[in-house]
Order: structure tokens, then C-alpha cells, then sequence
């Protein structure tokens, strides 16, 4: 069988020569058998630009014909960029015109201009090697013989014809989803056919359905996975209990946001008599009832993880799972896998177990309430006896802990999130930054360890896993982070050693001053996102050896397979080296598949949060609000607001001089008065227009005369 490695080292040989498929298949088939299969295998190789086929119907590598492979980012103004598939290979920069029928995200071969090199590559896309799109959302709208719909996502800068009897009774003016049946070409439009009609722009909730639609998000799980979970008993029957350690009469309790209906993990803690603590963290047995291989567990796999919307959530299970028998709810008895850590007052483990067992959470405990006892603003959020001690020993442990953290070098951003409150139909009616108190940061660093304890675990036992790594940022970006540090008067930073230890000392070293933003904006973007992997390697960012993402089965993928690979440990059973194989595989599979839907997930999340923001904007216009500046652009500042709205000022808008954009500096810098507005200026703003279809909340800046006058308050 000829393998893609065989044909790809072939071809990069020197001598190699651009040549047919029958004389490739001279080469690789001397017997003439499997010429179907090897045809197969070269269309498949073409559609993922391993390798090009000229209109001579001659194949090489894309290299070979100078040109990239990789996939679009499109502007909406026409223009886009490629990102190639090669790491570390810079952008082509795609004009206007040039495209040739290609949309956003789609994978392309684009041919450099003869004058491209070096950073300034420019080229034209050739060919199409694979569609990112089946479906769109948009608006549809009749003009006289014409009907069109007009995509939501505005880098999809082509028009869809919708032919006579195509329509599905969509009327003008309604949010669709539409097929295309046929792609935009160089010189002609895309067509397709109405599959749903949404409904008016202004039904509540339209705009996360449309997001949902868009991203392609599921509203409802497919039949033989509603089955499997019917069939999941909401009780726990006594012969469930066989091996399992019986916890129910301790006082374990889950802490959590309002809202939350997943409740994955919960937690006890009690000192014992030598001064050391006993930190149990107890983690819903997900993997008991969905079984590898079952519809359960398939479906969960392609979606990776669950999706929070500000109205709505996308479970990775179903919720007869994920919000029932699996979640800890409280007084009910619920299947577990406990961690019990002796932790010393230095926050180190001194020793653990890992053991399934059974727990009957005595109460659900929100952070407010939490954070409310602790700061002496409340009354003990429940009445349990010991409990009140128990949440001051968790403070205090917490504290231990993150002390330990910090020494050993780990990254602390302290980046705040948002919160998005609603009224009934779905409308904004309130952002603000949300709160991390101690309660948060109790469960943050109880669920950090035990992460760390149990990839220890498992890595000092070979087990096939997935680890949560966090490679080392790029020593180019390193570099340029040294270099406005410099600037800024901190020398002999030594973050060239890439040692995580000296990026907080920076942290630590700019708190409070008036560089903090810059500096904290700037190392984060110089930093690598984390993922998940079957080979164990450091996590960076917590300046750690050994890193897994163990506690929440319910919504994410790779806790559920690593609960499974721990079960089966926990219940004796041998790994042949066949079992082996196999787990190490889909450890593989679903490490790769639970990173690109993290990173889904991700991007939803923060436009469904920024829709959010720009629809709360949307009554603003005129008001003045004090911010920072959170980017630098050729075309602008973005200023973030105290309520973490964010939105452009213009260099149109900046009247005063002509701007420049010094990239090494980050600023914005007038060309005759010298004038600079960097990143991490505090700025006062006015609102001068929301669009929600833009996603855009546009400022301008007051003038010192005017933002001397009193700002108005979100």
C-alpha cells in the first residue's frame, strides 16, 4: 500500500520532475494494481496541499510551483490574508480582485507575486483546494427580479442568489440559512437555496441563534444519543455502590456560579492533628455512564466541549446527564472519583489516593456567598455544622497554595472576564467585570492541583493520557517584549531564558504603575495558546512539569477519556499492548479534536459576549465614559471601558495631527507635534455609534477641555 510519506519524499527529491498520474503510477504500482486506490490517495493528498496539480494535470509539491498552501482570512473591505500551513512561515497578503472565487476559512494554493519576499508577500489565489462553507446565515432580501441574501458574517463578502422556487416561503427582510449550490467564481456570484428560515432580525434571541446557525452549533442531539440517555437511570442502584468508598456522611460541598447547572466537582477539607490539611476533591464519575464507543460517547467526542452563551447553553452531554444524574447536585446521592491530597502548609502534596466512591453533597454553595462569609459580609452561606471552618481553612489553604504556584514560577494575568446580565426576551441589560474573589480562586487552586497530582499520577504509571501542555512563546516575541521593557527602564529581565519565573517577575515588577497595561497586554500576546496532547510535556504558563484537565468530565472530552483510562486502572485491568495501542490513538485523535473545539468555542463565546456588549451600547451614543487604550492599529485605537466594553476610535477621528503606527512601540505617534497614545493610555471617550451587525462600538476622544468635565457611568 503506498503511503502519503512515500510519495512526498519522492517528490522532494532534487532530481524529481513535475509528472502524470500514469507516470507516478508507473513508479508506485509496477503491477498496475490499486491504480483506484492511488488516484484516491492523491485527490486526498491535493485537497489537503500536500501536493499540486497543474491544468498540464502534472503533480508536485506547491513549493515546486512557487506557491502556499494555507488557509483565508478575509476582510470585509475585499481584501485577505493566507495563513499558511507551514509554522513560522509569515502571511501572504492577498489584494482585492485576487481571491478568485475563494471565501473566508477556506484552504487554497495562492501563487506570490514575482516581486513578493521576505515579510511583504503578496499573491492570488489559483485554486480552491477546500470549501470551509455548506451553509451561511444572513439577511434576504427581494428587489425587484432579484432576491439575494447578504451573509451576517461580513468577511463572507459575497452575495447568495437565491433562484425562483429556492426561497422557502422566507419573506423580505428575514434571518435564513442557505445552502449554496454553487461557489462564487472569479466572474460569476454564488447561488444556493433557503434550508431555514430564522425569523424577523428583532425576535428575542435572534442573535444568538443566528450565531448558533452560523458556527454551525447543534440545538438538540441526535435520536440515538436522546435514547442513550433515557435509558441512564436518574437514581443510584445499591450494586453501583460495590467498590466504591462510601463518603456521603462527610461534609463535601460544590461552589459554584449562580447559574451553573453542571456541577462537576465538589470539595471537603479538614486539618488533621499534625497540621497537615486533607483536601479531598470528589469529580462526577461521567465516565460510568457513558461508555466508550456508545452514541453518548461519540457525540460527545465531536463536540469536545460544552458552549456558554450569555442566554444559552451548548452541552457536551445531554442534560439528563449533564444537569441530572451526573451532576453533584445537593442531598443527592451521585458516582465519584475522588482525590485525597495530605497537603503541608508550604502547599506541597506529601501524599495522595485516587480511589471511585460515592458522595452526597450537603450543599450548593455559590462564590457570592462564599466571597460574602469570608470578607464578613454575610452569615455562614448554609447552615451545616463545621462548615463556616471549613471555608476558612479552604481560604487559608487556597492562599498556601498560590503562594507555592507563584514561587515555582507560574504566570498570574489576573485578566477580568465579563459578566452579561439579560431581561427575560434576551436583551442586555447590564456589563460589568466579573468578580474574582477568594471564593474563585478557592476552586481555582483546589482543581490546579488535583490536576497536577493526577497527571503526575498517571504519567509515573505510562498510562496512554492527554495532557493539558503549554509550549514555550516564540524567542522572536520574547525579544520584542525585551525591547519595550528596555524602553520602559527594566533592564536584564533574562526573559530570554524562557523560564516562566522571569515573566512574573515582570508581572510583579510593573503592578500598580502606569506600564502595567502595556506591559501585561504585550506579554500576553507573546505567549502561546495551551492544548491538549497525547505526550506529556511542560505546561509554561504554570510553570509545570505535569498538567491535565481532570475535573470537568461533564463539559469537556479529554476529562472524560482520562477518567476512563483511570477507571480502568482503578478496576485492575491490564493493558495488552493491543488495548494499549488503541487508547494511545484515540488519546491522539481526541487531543486534536478537543483543541480545534476549544478554540470553537472560544470564538463563540467572545462574540456572543461582544454582540452582547454592542447591543448594550446601542442607547449610549453621546455618552462619556473613561477607558484604556487595549490595542494599536494603522487604522486606530480600540479603548476598553471599566464595564470591559471595547470599541475603535478611528484615526479619521484623531484630527489633531497625522498618525503613524510605531510597531516597536505600540503607539499611535503624531507626525508634527509628536503626540503618542500607546497601549495602556488611560483615555475619556465618547460613544458616537453601536452597530450590532458590524459588531462594532465606534468612540471618538474628548478633548482635555472636555474630559475635564464629569464622565457619565455605565
Amino acid at each position: 500500500m503506498v503511503t502519503k510519506k512515500e510519495i512526498l519524499e519522492f517528490m522532494k527529491a532534487k532530481a524529481y520532475r513535475p509528472l502524470t498520474l500514469n507516470e507516478l503510477a508507473r513508479i508506485f504500482l509496477p503491477d498496475g494494481k490499486g491504480l483506484g486506490a492511488f488516484k484516491r490517495l492523491l485527490r486526498e493528498m491535493e485537497e489537503e496541499g500536500l501536493i499540486y496539480q497543474t491544468r498540464a494535470a502534472r503533480y508536485g509539491l506547491p513549493e515546486q510551483f512557487n506557491l502556499v498552501v494555507g488557509r483565508l482570512e478575509c476582510h470585509p473591505r475585499g481584501y485577505a490574508f493566507l495563513v499558511p500551513d507551514r509554522e513560522g512561515e509569515p502571511d501572504v497578503f492577498i489584494p482585492p480582485g485576487c481571491l478568485g472565487g475563494a471565501m473566508h476559512q477556506d484552504r487554497v494554493a495562492v501563487r506570490l507575486f514575482p516581486s513578493s519576499h521576505g515579510r511583504t508577500r503578496e499573491g492570488e489565489v489559483v485554486r480552491v483546494l477546500r470549501r470551509a462553507h455548506r451553509q451561511l446565515v444572513g439577511t434576504l432580501y427581494k428587489k425587484r427580479r432579484s432576491v439575494f441574501v447578504v451573509p451576517d458574517d461580513l468577511r463572507l463578502t459575497h452575495q447568495v442568489v437565491i433562484p425562483k422556487g429556492k426561497l422557502n416561503g422566507a419573506r423580505n427582510g428575514e434571518k435564513v440559512v442557505v445552502e449554496l449550490t454553487t461557489y462564487p467564481g472569479p466572474h460569476t456570484p454564488a447561488e444556493g437555496r433557503v434550508v431555514e428560515v430564522l425569523g424577523p432580525e428583532d425576535a428575542p434571541g435572534m442573535d444568538m441563534l443566528v450565531l448558533c446557525r452560523r458556527y454551525g452549533l447543534p440545538d438538540s442531539f441526535p435520536p440515538e444519543v436522546e435514547e442513550e440517555a433515557e435509558n441512564v437511570p436518574l437514581t443510584i442502584r445499591p450494586e453501583e455502590l460495590v467498590g466504591r468508598r462510601d463518603l456521603r456522611e462527610w461534609l463535601i460541598v460544590t461552589i459554584d456560579g449562580e447559574d451553573a447547572k453542571d456541577l462537576d466537582d465538589a470539595v471537603s477539607l479538614e486539618l488533621l492533628p499534625d497540621g497537615t490539611y486533607r483536601l479531598g476533591v470528589h469529580i462526577a464519575d461521567v465516565s460510568y455512564y457513558v461508555r466508550e464507543g456508545s452514541a453518548l460517547d461519540r457525540e460527545a467526542f465531536q463536540r469536545g466541549t460544552s458552549i456558554y452563551l450569555p442566554d444559552r447553553v451548548i452541552p457536551m452531554l445531554p442534560p439528563r446527564l449533564s444537569n441530572g444524574i451526573c451532576s453533584l447536585n445537593p442531598e443527592e446521592d451521585r458516582l465519584t472519583l475522588s482525590v485525597l491530597m495530605r497537603v503541608d502548609s508550604k502547599g506541597e502534596v506529601l501524599e495522595y489516593e485516587l480511589f471511585p466512591s460515592v458522595i452526597r453533597s450537603k450543599a450548593r454553595l455559590t462564590y457570592r456567598a462564599v466571597n460574602d462569609y469570608l470578607a464578613g459580609r454575610g452569615g455562614v452561606p448554609a447552615p451545616l455544622p463545621g462548615l463556616g471552618r471549613m471555608l476558612e481553612l479552604m481560604q487559608e489553604l487556597c492562599l498556601c497554595l498560590r503562594r507555592r504556584r507563584l514561587k515555582q514560577g507560574a504566570i498570574d494575568f489576573n485578566l477580568p472576564e465579563t459578566k452579561v446580565v439579560l431581561d427575560e426576551e434576551g436583551r442586555t441589560v447590564d456589563v460589568y467585570p466579573a468578580e474574582r474573589g477568594i471564593g474563585e480562586q478557592i476552586i481555582e487552586e483546589f482543581m490546579l492541583l488535583a490536576n497536577e497530582t493526577v497527571a503526575r499520577h498517571a504519567a509515573k504509571l505510562q498510562l496512554p493520557f492527554i495532557y493539558r501542555i503549554h509550549p514555550q512563546p516564540d524567542p522572536e516575541k520574547v525579544a520584542s517584549l525585551e525591547e519595550l521593557l528596555a524602553s520602559l527602564g527594566y533592564q536584564n529581565t533574562r526573559l530570554g531564558t524562557l523560564e516562566p519565573a522571569r515573566f512574573q517577575e515582570v508581572l510583579e515588577a510593573v503592578a500598580g504603575k502606569p506600564e502595567e497595561r502595556l506591559v501585561n497586554a504585550v506579554m500576553l500576546r507573546s505567549l502561546k495558546q495551551a492544548r491538549y496532547a497525547a505526550e506529556r510535556s511542560e505546561h509554561f504558563g504554570l510553570a509545570s512539569e505535569y498538567y491535565t484537565h481532570f475535573t470537568s468530565p461533564i463539559r469537556r472530552y479529554p476529562d472524560l477519556f482520562i477518567h476512563r483510562v483511570l477507571r480502568s486502572w482503578l478496576e485492575g485491568a491490564n493493558l495488552s499492548p493491543k488495548r494499549r495501542a488503541r487508547l494511545e490513538k484515540l488519546a491522539q485523535e481526541a487531543a486534536a479534536q478537543a483543541s480545534e473545539r476549544e478554540r470553537l468555542a472560544m470564538e463563540v463565546e467572545r462574540e456572543a459576549v461582544d454582540i452582547k456588549k454592542v447591543a448594550f451600547m446601542v442607547d449610549k451614543v453621546g455618552r462619556e465614559y473613561a477607558g484604556f487604550i487595549s490595542g494599536v492599529t494603522n487604522w486606530g485605537l480600540y479603548v476598553m471601558l471599566e464595564n470591559t466594553v471595547e470599541g475603535l476610535v478611528h484615526v479619521r477621528h484623531l484630527t489633531d495631527d497625522f498618525y503613524f503606527y510605531d510597531e516597536k512601540k505600540y503607539a499611535l505617534v503624531g507626525r508634527h507635534t509628536g503626540k503618542r497614545w500607546r497601549l495602556g493610555d488611560p483615555v475619556r471617550v465618547r460613544v458616537l455609534r453601536a452597530s450590532v451587525p458590524e459588531k462594532l462600538v465606534e468612540f471618538s476622544l474628548l478633548t482635555e477641555a472636555e474630559a475635564a468635565g464629569k464622565l457619565s457611568c455605565v
